[in-house]
């Protein structure tokens, strides 16, 4: 049985979405990010919920992949939703939690139907006429790269946490699971960065 896809991790796949360049795909998601926010009311956030499943499935991703995405996003999805619902009703919630759920699925497709190194190459080709006001492509694009690559690192360290939680019977206990996560994923972001530190990158002074 194959694992569940990570999000923020290439499928190998053929599909309409790997057929699109990167470039492409980047500007859509940035117009469905657009679309998403200015749409007002719990039925267009349904629907805009219905087009990033939509997405994600063309992608390559599957019934699995799904119920890890709502077990991880339950984490701050649960009580956004009851804050929401508690100060503007239940339509309010649903559409705010149903907006971020239509991104994240959007925004996964794209890193599912795209390879890292061309998304990255298309984001330095883009801001290319950034490097005569001496802006540093290159390290921006090392940016994407690591939060690409965090993606799922932290759902793998989600994953982790729950299953601690789990065997030590507090499966239930919001503070169970999200300190030991983030703490975790501070560690890690600490250690990436003593990483590119060993190997130079960043530390370069300015003439």
């Amino acid at each position: 049985m194959s694992a569940p896809a990570a999000l923020g991790a290439y499928i190998t796949h053929r599909g309409p979405l790997h057929a699109i360049r990167p470039g492409a795909k980047l500007l859509g998601l940035f117009a469905f990010a657009i679309a998403v926010l200015a749409a007002k009311g719990w039925i267009s956030a349904l629907l805009a919920l219905a087009i990033g499943v939509a997405l994600a499935l063309i992608a390559g991703l599957r019934g699995r992949d799904f119920w890890r995405v709502a077990r991880t996003f339950a984490l701050i999805g649960v009580p956004l939703f009851a804050f929401q619902t508690w100060n503007a009703g239940w339509e309010r919630g649903t559409e705010v939690i149903a907006d971020l759920l239509a991104l994240i699925f959007a925004a996964s497709a794209v890193t599912a139907s795209t390879r890292a190194s061309d998304m990255l190459e298309t984001i330095a080709w883009a801001l290319t006429p950034l490097q005569r006001f001496g802006v540093d492509t290159e390290r921006i694009a090392l940016t994407f790269s690591l939060a690409i690559r965090m993606i799922p690192a932290v759902q793998e360290l989600s994953r982790e946490t729950l299953l601690a939680a789990r065997a030590r019977g507090l499966e239930r206990s919001l503070r169970a699971r999200t300190v030991p996560l983030v703490l975790r994923t501070v560690s890690q972001a600490q250690l990436t960065g003593q990483a590119l530190a060993a190997r130079g990158i960043g530390d370069e002074q300015a003439p």
